[in-house]
């Protein structure tokens, strides 16, 4: 039997991110077990690359719906930091597309205060790719 948070199914980019995405920053995940030991940056337990996080804006107008956020991570491996693609219109964030987008369920418990009829713990999605790229659709308009 498969741990759950071993779990990563494999998905097209179109289905996390129907309406398009567009980068706001990318920054190394920090393993807080090593802090204060130099390196301190989280590496992926597969491959033992170094962990980034792309944050993004998810272009869906139903995403940040009943008080959420618009705001998503994605974790990258990568020996180096990830670069985003270059913005088309000055000023604002560049539109991204993730390539070999993987989900892994886990339970999100952190709204939950101990008491079992007011936990408010729910089924969370942790997104992983393997590169951060200009969206296909730029590509052919440019």
């Amino acid at each position: 039997m498969a741990v759950p948070n071993t779990i990563k199914v494999p998905v097209p980019f179109e289905y996390v991110f129907p309406h398009g995405a567009l980068c706001l920053g990318v920054e190394p995940v920090t393993d807080f077990d090593k802090r204060g030991q130099g390196d301190d940056q989280a590496r992926d337990k597969d491959t033992g690359e170094r962990l980034w996080v792309v944050k993004v804006l998810d272009l869906d107008p139903e995403a940040g719906k009943f008080g959420g956020s618009k705001e998503v991570k994605v974790k990258i491996a990568a020996a180096v930091q990830p670069v985003p693609p270059a913005s088309k219109i000055p000023g604002y964030p560049p539109a991204v597309e993730f390539s070999d987008v993987t989900l892994t369920p886990y339970v999100d418990s952190q709204r939950c205060k101990g008491n079992a009829h007011k936990c408010r713990a729910r089924q969370a999605w942790s997104i992983r790719a393997s590169a951060v790229t200009e969206p296909a659709a730029v590509k052919q308009a440019a």
